[in-house]
């Protein structure tokens, strides 16, 4: 008796090992979002590298642009930047020139930020080729794919995700 208790413990046991041998590295999600990544990257510096900014400053940068004027929480939110995040970036950005400041016209104890002059210029620059650095990481795509990629990535990342205006944007 005691040997069919070892050997259907045996059993189970070898049924789960299967299992966890059948774990491909390359075949996860988080590993793919990471190579994925790490091309997207590659590809804004290639594009972005002249303007000297990161991903993160871009997006605000861009947020400000489309926005006008926001608090800095805000503008957190929008870029899904944590506070930590987003004070720094904005303190870089406050620093080259790009971003200002000022109480913000609807409550006076709250501080908006706002593009500077010189920020606008860049932004609207940056805005020119930014589209590029979509095109060159989704190259390998067909025009079928990308739309489904970009909704799979909208479902998985981002509930105020809008659908693709066009499958390359």
């Amino acid at each position: 008796m005691a040997s069919v208790r070892t050997r259907g413990k045996r059993a189970r046991a070898a049924k789960r090992v299967p299992a966890a041998s059948h774990y491909v590295l390359e075949q996860q999600v988080g590993f793919l979002l990471r190579c994925a990544h790490q091309r997207a990257s590659e590809m804004f510096k290639a594009v972005m590298g002249r303007f000297g900014v990161t991903p993160r400053q871009f997006a605000a940068l861009a947020k400000l642009d489309d926005l006008g004027s926001v608090s800095q929480n805000q503008l957190g939110r929008l870029t899904a930047m944590d506070p930590a995040t987003i004070s720094g970036v904005i303190a870089r950005l406050s620093a080259r020139g790009y971003v200002r400041q000022a109480a913000d016209p609807r409550d006076g104890r709250l501080l908006a930020l706002a593009l500077t002059a010189a920020g606008a210029e860049a932004i609207t620059a940056m805005k020119g080729v930014a589209a590029e650095v979509s095109e060159r990481t989704l190259k390998p795509l067909s025009e079928a794919e990308v739309s489904a990629f970009l909704k799979a990535l909208c479902k998985i990342g981002a509930s105020s995700c809008l659908p693709p205006q066009s499958s390359r944007n």
